[in-house]
């Protein structure tokens, strides 16, 4: 099982971005989490193209790209020319999922998709043979810095279970959204093998958080 940390560049202070992006590589972080917002399916709005393609110019880490946007499936060639290298879409935001996956794959990319609390597993159901990950949000999306959901636990829990019975143990569930120091086992005890990060990876000592967090994880490979 691939467990990776992917610290959220949504917390990263935008003054030192090239700065802190090195901090996380420099750390042994392989993934880099990018969340894109267009303002409509989530409120707020961050960075597209452009600043992922910056980026990719001066980063090698694996590019995983979430988009948190209405009809994600007109970006997937403009992000797999900007960089990305795993293209997540959320199973509320796609009118015809099953083929927006076999378009990601038809790219180049690994695809995921992604469901926000409220929403049933039986979203992914039908689509488990295309998907290379499924992404659990543990917080309402929109915002970095919010609480994790408890009940996000048992719906990771019940996923790695059906994942297993339907012969697919080797796709990844990624959560994504107010895990820290105190949180992080009872995910992985849950069933997650990608582990999102923000806040508690770039505030305070970058080095240091994930030192913490790698460690944790290193007991679960």
């Amino acid at each position: 099982m691939n467990y990776q940390l992917a610290p959220s560049l949504l917390a990263a202070d935008y003054n030192r971005l090239e700065e802190q992006i090195n901090e996380v590589e420099n750390s042994g972080c392989q993934w880099l989490h990018l969340d894109v917002m267009d303002g409509m399916f989530v409120p707020s709005i961050s960075f597209g193209m452009p600043v992922i393609s910056a980026i990719r110019k001066k980063s090698d880490l694996y590019f995983d790209v979430h988009m948190m946007t209405e009809q994600p499936e007109r970006y997937i060639i403009p992000m797999k020319e900007a960089g990305a290298q795993l293209f997540t879409v959320h199973a509320e935001a796609c009118r015809h999922l099953d083929r927006t996956l076999e378009q990601i794959h038809d790219a180049g990319m690994e695809s995921g998709v992604a469901l926000n609390p409220a929403t049933p597993l039986c979203m992914v159901k039908h689509v488990l043979d295309k998907a290379d990950l499924i992404l659990i949000m543990s917080v309402n999306p929109g915002f970095g810095g919010q609480k994790f959901i408890p009940s996000s636990l048992e719906k990771i829990a019940e996923l790695r279970n059906e994942l297993d019975q339907a012969g697919y143990a080797d796709t990844m569930i990624e959560v994504d959204g107010g895990i820290n120091q105190n949180n992080i086992e009872q995910v992985l005890d849950a069933g997650a093998n990608i582990i999102v990060a923000g806040t508690s990876v770039f505030k305070g000592d970058i080095g240091e958080n994930v030192r913490y967090l790698h460690s944790v994880i290193d007991e679960y490979r």
